[in-house]
Protein backbone atom coordinates (compact mmCIF):
# COMPACT_ATOMS: atom_id res chain seq x y z
CA UNK A 1 0.00 0.00 0.00
CA UNK A 2 1.33 3.40 -1.00
CA UNK A 3 1.22 5.97 1.83
CA UNK A 4 -0.65 9.20 1.03
CA UNK A 5 1.48 12.16 0.01
CA UNK A 6 1.73 14.86 2.68
CA UNK A 7 -0.10 18.08 1.93
CA UNK A 8 2.07 21.04 1.16
CA UNK A 9 1.29 24.08 3.24
CA UNK A 10 1.12 27.44 1.59
CA UNK A 11 4.22 29.60 1.99
CA UNK A 12 4.12 33.28 2.82
CA UNK A 13 3.15 35.32 -0.16
CA UNK A 14 1.77 32.36 -2.04
CA UNK A 15 -1.83 31.22 -2.09
CA UNK A 16 -2.68 27.55 -2.11
CA UNK A 17 -3.74 25.97 -5.39
CA UNK A 18 -7.30 26.68 -6.45
CA UNK A 19 -9.16 23.92 -8.27
CA UNK A 20 -9.26 24.71 -11.99
CA UNK A 21 -6.55 27.37 -11.79
CA UNK A 22 -4.30 27.39 -14.84
CA UNK A 23 -1.53 29.63 -13.64
CA UNK A 24 0.41 30.11 -10.44
CA UNK A 25 -1.18 32.90 -8.38
CA UNK A 26 0.43 35.56 -6.28
CA UNK A 27 -1.89 37.86 -4.31
CA UNK A 28 -5.26 36.28 -5.15
CA UNK A 29 -7.95 36.39 -7.81
CA UNK A 30 -10.45 38.98 -8.91
CA UNK A 31 -14.23 38.47 -8.84
CA UNK A 32 -14.26 36.91 -12.28
CA UNK A 33 -11.83 34.28 -11.08
CA UNK A 34 -8.97 35.54 -13.23
CA UNK A 35 -5.49 35.48 -11.72
CA UNK A 36 -3.78 38.76 -11.04
CA UNK A 37 -0.55 40.00 -9.52
CA UNK A 38 1.64 37.68 -11.57
CA UNK A 39 2.57 36.85 -15.12
CA UNK A 40 1.16 33.71 -16.73
CA UNK A 41 3.45 30.72 -16.44
CA UNK A 42 4.90 29.76 -19.81
CA UNK A 43 4.29 26.17 -20.78
CA UNK A 44 6.19 24.12 -23.30
CA UNK A 45 4.01 23.18 -26.26
CA UNK A 46 2.84 19.59 -26.15
CA UNK A 47 4.70 17.49 -28.69
CA UNK A 48 2.45 15.73 -31.18
CA UNK A 49 2.30 11.94 -30.99
CA UNK A 50 4.80 10.26 -33.30
CA UNK A 51 3.15 8.87 -36.39
CA UNK A 52 4.53 5.38 -37.05
CA UNK A 53 1.73 4.32 -39.39
CA UNK A 54 2.80 3.13 -42.85
CA UNK A 55 -0.25 2.79 -45.13
CA UNK A 56 1.60 0.28 -47.29
CA UNK A 57 2.87 -1.73 -44.33
CA UNK A 58 1.67 -4.79 -42.42
CA UNK A 59 -0.77 -4.63 -39.51
CA UNK A 60 1.15 -4.50 -36.26
CA UNK A 61 -0.71 -7.42 -34.66
CA UNK A 62 0.15 -9.58 -37.67
CA UNK A 63 3.83 -8.60 -37.37
CA UNK A 64 3.81 -9.62 -33.69
CA UNK A 65 2.15 -12.94 -34.48
CA UNK A 66 4.65 -13.71 -37.26
CA UNK A 67 7.50 -12.90 -34.87
CA UNK A 68 6.17 -15.57 -32.50
CA UNK A 69 5.20 -13.18 -29.72
CA UNK A 70 1.62 -14.42 -29.42
CA UNK A 71 -1.43 -15.24 -31.49
CA UNK A 72 -2.89 -12.39 -33.48
CA UNK A 73 -5.76 -11.95 -31.01
CA UNK A 74 -3.39 -11.99 -28.02
CA UNK A 75 -1.14 -9.54 -29.89
CA UNK A 76 -4.11 -7.18 -30.18
CA UNK A 77 -4.51 -7.34 -26.41
CA UNK A 78 -0.82 -6.44 -26.00
CA UNK A 79 -1.25 -3.42 -28.26
CA UNK A 80 -4.37 -2.17 -26.51
CA UNK A 81 -2.63 -2.56 -23.14
CA UNK A 82 0.15 -0.20 -24.27
CA UNK A 83 2.84 -2.86 -24.08
CA UNK A 84 4.07 -2.42 -27.66
CA UNK A 85 6.40 0.35 -28.87
CA UNK A 86 7.27 1.10 -32.49
CA UNK A 87 10.31 3.30 -33.09
CA UNK A 88 10.08 4.48 -29.50
CA UNK A 89 6.39 5.40 -29.58
CA UNK A 90 3.72 3.43 -27.70
CA UNK A 91 1.02 2.16 -30.05
CA UNK A 92 -2.50 1.42 -28.77
CA UNK A 93 -4.50 1.47 -32.02
CA UNK A 94 -5.13 -1.81 -33.79
CA UNK A 95 -5.20 -0.31 -37.26
CA UNK A 96 -1.54 0.74 -37.29
CA UNK A 97 0.57 -0.71 -40.10
CA UNK A 98 4.37 -0.80 -40.10
CA UNK A 99 7.23 -1.84 -42.35
CA UNK A 100 8.90 -4.82 -40.58
CA UNK A 101 12.12 -4.24 -42.52
CA UNK A 102 12.52 -0.69 -41.18
CA UNK A 103 10.60 -0.42 -37.91
CA UNK A 104 12.07 -1.20 -34.49
CA UNK A 105 9.49 -2.92 -32.31
CA UNK A 106 9.66 -3.61 -28.57
CA UNK A 107 7.21 -5.63 -26.48
CA UNK A 108 7.52 -5.06 -22.73
CA UNK A 109 10.90 -3.44 -23.41
CA UNK A 110 12.27 -6.43 -25.34
CA UNK A 111 13.25 -5.70 -28.93
CA UNK A 112 11.89 -8.10 -31.54
CA UNK A 113 13.93 -9.44 -34.41
CA UNK A 114 11.54 -9.05 -37.34
CA UNK A 115 13.90 -9.97 -40.17
CA UNK A 116 13.61 -13.74 -40.33
CA UNK A 117 16.61 -13.98 -42.67
CA UNK A 118 19.00 -12.85 -39.92
CA UNK A 119 20.74 -15.54 -37.86
CA UNK A 120 22.27 -15.22 -34.38
CA UNK A 121 24.12 -18.19 -32.88
CA UNK A 122 26.30 -18.84 -29.84
CA UNK A 123 29.05 -21.42 -30.38
CA UNK A 124 31.28 -23.09 -27.81
CA UNK A 125 34.48 -23.42 -29.85
CA UNK A 126 36.58 -26.44 -28.87
CA UNK A 127 40.35 -26.09 -28.41
CA UNK A 128 42.31 -26.92 -31.56
CA UNK A 129 39.66 -25.39 -33.87
CA UNK A 130 40.63 -22.43 -36.06
CA UNK A 131 38.33 -19.40 -35.94
CA UNK A 132 37.62 -19.31 -39.68
CA UNK A 133 34.82 -20.58 -41.88
CA UNK A 134 37.31 -22.49 -44.04
CA UNK A 135 41.00 -23.31 -43.74
CA UNK A 136 43.32 -23.79 -46.76
CA UNK A 137 45.64 -25.93 -44.61
CA UNK A 138 42.86 -28.37 -43.85
CA UNK A 139 42.80 -27.72 -40.10
CA UNK A 140 39.51 -28.12 -38.19
CA UNK A 141 37.63 -24.82 -38.30
CA UNK A 142 34.36 -23.21 -37.24
CA UNK A 143 32.92 -23.79 -40.70
CA UNK A 144 33.33 -27.55 -40.21
CA UNK A 145 31.25 -27.42 -37.01
CA UNK A 146 28.44 -25.52 -38.74
CA UNK A 147 28.40 -27.92 -41.71
CA UNK A 148 27.72 -30.81 -39.33
CA UNK A 149 24.55 -29.24 -37.89
CA UNK A 150 21.27 -31.03 -38.73
CA UNK A 151 20.15 -27.97 -40.75
CA UNK A 152 23.42 -26.85 -42.26
CA UNK A 153 23.47 -23.14 -43.12
CA UNK A 154 24.22 -21.87 -46.61
CA UNK A 155 24.35 -18.27 -45.45
CA UNK A 156 27.70 -16.63 -44.91
CA UNK A 157 28.13 -16.01 -41.18
CA UNK A 158 30.50 -13.62 -39.45
CA UNK A 159 32.28 -14.78 -36.32
CA UNK A 160 32.29 -12.12 -33.62
CA UNK A 161 35.32 -12.24 -31.37
CA UNK A 162 38.21 -14.27 -32.74
CA UNK A 163 39.78 -16.88 -30.45
CA UNK A 164 43.23 -18.32 -31.01
CA UNK A 165 43.42 -22.01 -31.85
CA UNK A 166 44.32 -23.13 -28.33
CA UNK A 167 41.61 -21.06 -26.64
CA UNK A 168 38.11 -22.48 -26.29
CA UNK A 169 34.79 -20.91 -25.51
CA UNK A 170 32.15 -18.50 -26.71
CA UNK A 171 31.88 -17.13 -30.23
CA UNK A 172 28.89 -15.26 -31.68
CA UNK A 173 28.03 -16.16 -35.27
CA UNK A 174 25.69 -14.01 -37.36
CA UNK A 175 24.91 -12.81 -40.87
CA UNK A 176 23.93 -9.41 -39.43
CA UNK A 177 26.91 -7.38 -40.62
CA UNK A 178 25.86 -4.25 -38.74
CA UNK A 179 25.73 -6.07 -35.40
CA UNK A 180 29.02 -7.89 -36.09
CA UNK A 181 30.76 -4.60 -36.88
CA UNK A 182 29.48 -2.88 -33.76
CA UNK A 183 30.37 -5.77 -31.46
CA UNK A 184 33.97 -5.69 -32.64
CA UNK A 185 34.36 -1.90 -32.81
CA UNK A 186 36.37 -0.49 -29.86
CA UNK A 187 33.99 2.46 -29.41
CA UNK A 188 31.27 0.20 -27.95
CA UNK A 189 33.60 -1.43 -25.41
CA UNK A 190 31.63 -4.67 -25.18
CA UNK A 191 33.08 -6.61 -22.20
CA UNK A 192 34.31 -10.18 -22.56
CA UNK A 193 34.87 -12.57 -19.66
CA UNK A 194 37.43 -15.38 -19.55
CA UNK A 195 38.39 -18.22 -17.24
CA UNK A 196 42.14 -18.79 -17.13
CA UNK A 197 43.95 -21.68 -15.47
CA UNK A 198 47.44 -20.77 -14.29
CA UNK A 199 50.10 -22.31 -12.09
CA UNK A 200 49.42 -21.49 -8.44
CA UNK A 201 49.51 -20.22 -5.85
CA UNK A 202 48.66 -16.71 -7.07
CA UNK A 203 49.81 -13.62 -5.19
CA UNK A 204 47.02 -11.61 -3.54
CA UNK A 205 47.94 -8.36 -5.30
CA UNK A 206 47.64 -9.70 -8.87
CA UNK A 207 44.04 -8.57 -9.21
CA UNK A 208 44.94 -5.05 -8.09
CA UNK A 209 47.77 -4.90 -10.62
CA UNK A 210 45.56 -6.05 -13.48
CA UNK A 211 42.75 -3.64 -12.60
CA UNK A 212 45.19 -0.74 -12.21
CA UNK A 213 46.74 -1.44 -15.60
CA UNK A 214 49.97 -2.89 -16.92
CA UNK A 215 52.21 -1.94 -19.83
CA UNK A 216 52.57 -4.29 -22.79
CA UNK A 217 54.74 -3.88 -25.88
CA UNK A 218 51.77 -2.48 -27.85
CA UNK A 219 50.46 -0.19 -25.13
CA UNK A 220 48.80 -0.19 -21.69
CA UNK A 221 45.88 -2.43 -20.77
CA UNK A 222 43.81 -3.04 -17.67
CA UNK A 223 41.13 -5.49 -16.59
CA UNK A 224 37.58 -4.31 -15.95
CA UNK A 225 37.26 -6.91 -13.18
CA UNK A 226 39.19 -9.84 -11.73
CA UNK A 227 38.51 -12.55 -9.18
CA UNK A 228 39.94 -15.83 -7.97
CA UNK A 229 37.44 -18.59 -8.78
CA UNK A 230 39.33 -21.58 -7.38
CA UNK A 231 42.71 -22.48 -5.96
CA UNK A 232 44.22 -25.90 -5.46
CA UNK A 233 47.78 -27.18 -5.00
CA UNK A 234 49.81 -26.11 -8.02
CA UNK A 235 46.93 -24.51 -9.95
CA UNK A 236 44.51 -21.60 -9.77
CA UNK A 237 41.42 -20.64 -11.78
CA UNK A 238 41.03 -16.93 -12.48
CA UNK A 239 38.14 -14.94 -13.96
CA UNK A 240 39.07 -11.81 -15.86
CA UNK A 241 36.83 -9.36 -17.73
CA UNK A 242 38.03 -6.73 -20.19
CA UNK A 243 36.80 -4.97 -23.30
CA UNK A 244 40.12 -5.00 -25.17
CA UNK A 245 40.27 -6.89 -28.46
CA UNK A 246 43.98 -7.14 -29.14
CA UNK A 247 45.47 -10.48 -30.11
CA UNK A 248 46.21 -12.89 -27.23
CA UNK A 249 45.51 -10.04 -24.81
CA UNK A 250 44.55 -12.20 -21.79
CA UNK A 251 47.50 -14.54 -22.26
CA UNK A 252 49.90 -11.62 -22.58
CA UNK A 253 48.47 -9.80 -19.55
CA UNK A 254 48.80 -12.81 -17.26
CA UNK A 255 52.25 -13.67 -18.58
CA UNK A 256 53.36 -10.10 -17.89
CA UNK A 257 52.45 -10.43 -14.20
CA UNK A 258 54.17 -13.81 -13.92
CA UNK A 259 51.35 -16.30 -14.51
CA UNK A 260 51.43 -17.81 -18.04
CA UNK A 261 48.09 -19.32 -19.05
CA UNK A 262 47.79 -23.11 -19.03
CA UNK A 263 44.20 -23.17 -20.32
CA UNK A 264 41.91 -20.37 -21.43
CA UNK A 265 38.14 -20.24 -22.05
CA UNK A 266 35.89 -17.31 -22.92
CA UNK A 267 32.56 -17.63 -21.12
CA UNK A 268 30.73 -14.38 -21.91
CA UNK A 269 30.45 -11.64 -24.56
CA UNK A 270 28.36 -8.69 -23.39
CA UNK A 271 25.02 -10.12 -22.19
CA UNK A 272 25.51 -13.46 -23.98
CA UNK A 273 26.63 -16.19 -21.56
CA UNK A 274 27.92 -19.59 -22.67
CA UNK A 275 26.35 -21.31 -19.67
CA UNK A 276 25.92 -25.03 -20.14
CA UNK A 277 26.49 -25.05 -23.91
CA UNK A 278 28.57 -28.13 -24.69
CA UNK A 279 31.86 -27.94 -26.58
CA UNK A 280 31.33 -27.92 -30.34
CA UNK A 281 27.60 -27.12 -30.06
CA UNK A 282 25.59 -24.07 -31.06
CA UNK A 283 22.36 -22.49 -29.84
CA UNK A 284 20.17 -19.65 -31.07
CA UNK A 285 20.38 -16.20 -29.50
CA UNK A 286 16.90 -14.68 -29.37
CA UNK A 287 14.32 -12.91 -27.22
CA UNK A 288 15.52 -10.84 -24.29
CA UNK A 289 19.13 -11.99 -24.71
CA UNK A 290 19.19 -10.71 -28.30
CA UNK A 291 17.49 -7.49 -27.24
CA UNK A 292 20.19 -6.88 -24.63
CA UNK A 293 22.85 -7.59 -27.25
CA UNK A 294 21.34 -4.90 -29.49
CA UNK A 295 21.23 -2.49 -26.52
CA UNK A 296 24.91 -3.14 -25.77
CA UNK A 297 25.87 -1.68 -29.15
CA UNK A 298 23.12 0.97 -29.39
CA UNK A 299 21.08 -0.74 -32.08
Amino acid sequence: MTPPKPRKSAHRGQSPKVPGARNAIRGGRDRSGAAFGSKPVARAPKEPAKDVHDPDGVRLQKVLAQAGVASRRASEDLIEAGRVQVDGATVRELGVRIDPAKSIVHVDGVRLQLDQSLIYLALNKPPGVVTTMSDPEGRPCVGDILSQRPNALDERLFHVGRLDTATEGLLILTNDGNLAHRLTHPSHEVPKTYLAEVAGPVAKDIGKKLRSGIELEDGPVKADSFRMVDSRPGKALLEITLHEGRNHIVRRMLAEVGYPVLQLCRIQIGPVVMGGLRSGRTRAIHGEELSKLFDAVDL
